[in-house]
C-alpha cells in the first residue's frame, strides 16, 4: 500500500500544506511540528511523489541525458560529470542510450519532453538542421555536450576541435614527417569534416606539404575499425611514418594493428590520439594524445543547464574549453 501525503496529514495531525510546506523545506514551519513531521513520515515510509510535486511547482527536478552509447568510454566519462553537477544541484537524471540514431534520438527527445523534464543534455556526432528546429521548438532548455552544431544557436560546451587537430599534426610536421595519416570518425559527422579534418589540412597547408586523400581513412570509432584502418595505410604508396587518430578505440586498433604486423611504435609509426579516456593508459605504449576535459565539458554543461533552467543570467551560451597535448610513449 502506497502511503499518501494525506496518511502523513491525519496521523500527524496537520494540514496537507503543512507536510508539503516540511518536505518542500519551507521555513514557515514551527521546528515542533515540523520534529512531528519528520517523525511521521520516518515511521511510515512516505516518499513523496516526483510526478505530483511537479505537477505543482511546474518543476520536476527531472533532467534528461540523451548519450550515443553508454559503453562507449568517452561518452560514459561526459556522462559523470553531468550526473555529478546534477546531484550537486537536486536533479535527477533520466538517462538513454541513442545507438547514434537521428530517428531514435529525435524520439527520445520527444520522449523525454513528454515526463515533462526540466531540461536536456545532449550528445551526438551528428547534428542536423532537423535536431536544431527540435531543440528550437523545446519548452525546456537544452545543452550540447562535446557535441559540435555549427550553425550556433544552441547553447553547447566543446573544446576548439579544429585547433587540437592542427596542434597534433603541426607537432608531427616539426618532427620531421611529411607523410601523416588521419584516422578518423565518420566524415559524415561535422566534427570530423568541419573541424578534424580541416585542422589536419591547415597544418598540411601551412607547412606546404600537399593533401593525400589516400592518407585519409574513416572509420566508426570502435576498435575493429582501428585494425581495418591500418590494414589500409600498409596497402598506400607513400607509406606514413606518423598517424593521428580521431577516437581513442580507434587508435588501440591502430597500435595493435601495428604489433601484430610485426612495426613497433613509436619507432616505425609515431601516435597521437584525441581524447584522452583511460584507454589511452591502459595500452602499452601508453597513448600520446590531446587532453579533452572530458568529465569537465559534462559538468559543465550541465552547470550551463541548471542556469537556463532556474533563468539565470548566462553570458556565453557556446563554452570552448581549453586542451593541451599529453606527451607518453606512442611519440619519440
Amino acid at each position: 500500500m502506497n502511503i499518501t501525503i494525506y496518511d502523513v496529514a491525519r496521523e500527524a495531525n496537520v494540514s496537507m500544506a503543512t507536510v508539503s510546506r516540511v518536505v518542500n523545506g519551507n521555513p514557515n514551519v514551527k521546528p515542533v511540528t515540523r520534529k512531528k513531521v519528520l517523525e511521521v513520515i520516518e515511521r511510515l515510509g512516505y516518499r513523496p511523489n516526483a510526478v505530483a510535486r511537479g505537477l505543482a511547482s511546474k518543476k520536476t527536478t527531472t533532467v534528461g541525458v540523451i548519450i550515443p552509447d553508454i559503453s562507449n568510454i568517452f561518452f560514459a566519462e561526459l556522462a559523470r560529470g553531468i550526473e555529478d553537477i546534477a546531484t550537486m544541484y537536486k536533479y535527477n537524471i533520466i538517462l538513454s542510450n541513442s545507438d547514434q540514431n537521428k530517428e531514435k534520438e529525435l524520439h527520445l527527445l520527444n520522449t523525454m519532453l513528454g515526463k515533462q523534464v526540466d531540461g536536456l543534455v545532449f550528445m551526438s556526432g551528428h547534428i542536423t538542421e532537423e535536431h536544431v528546429e527540435e531543440f528550437e521548438k523545446s519548452p525546456v532548455p537544452i545543452v550540447l555536450a562535446g557535441s559540435f552544431e555549427e550553425s550556433g544557436k544552441i547553447a553547447s560546451v566543446n573544446i576548439d576541435y579544429e585547433q587540437a587537430a592542427f596542434d597534433s599534426v603541426k607537432e608531427f610536421i616539426e618532427k620531421g614527417h611529411r607523410n601523416i595519416a588521419f584516422i578518423v570518425g565518420p566524415l559524415h559527422e561535422p566534427k570530423n569534416s568541419m573541424k578534424k579534418l580541416k585542422g589536419y589540412q591547415r597544418a598540411l597547408q601551412e607547412a606546404g606539404i600537399p593533401f593525400n586523400e589516400e592518407l585519409i581513412v574513416e572509420g566508426d570509432y570502435t576498435y575493429d575499425s582501428g585494425l581495418e584502418a591500418f590494414d589500409k595505410l600498409l596497402e598506400i604508396q607513400a607509406r606514413p611514418t606518423a598517424i593521428f587518430v580521431g577516437a581513442d578505440e580507434m587508435a588501440l586498433g591502430i597500435v595493435h594493428g601495428a604489433e601484430d604486423k610485426g612495426f613497433k611504435i613509436p619507432e616505425d609509426f609515431e601516435v597521437i590520439t584525441s581524447d584522452n579516456t583511460r584507454l589511452s593508459l591502459m595500452v602499452r605504449p601508453q597513448l600520446t594524445t590531446i587532453v579533452q576535459p572530458l568529465y569537465d565539458i559534462g559538468a559543465v554543461a550541465m552547470r550551463l543547464l541548471t542556469k537556463l533552467m532556474n533563468k539565470e543570467e548566462v553570458s556565453e551560451q557556446i563554452i570552448i574549453l581549453p586542451h593541451r597535448i599529453e606527451h607518453r610513449q606512442s611519440t619519440k
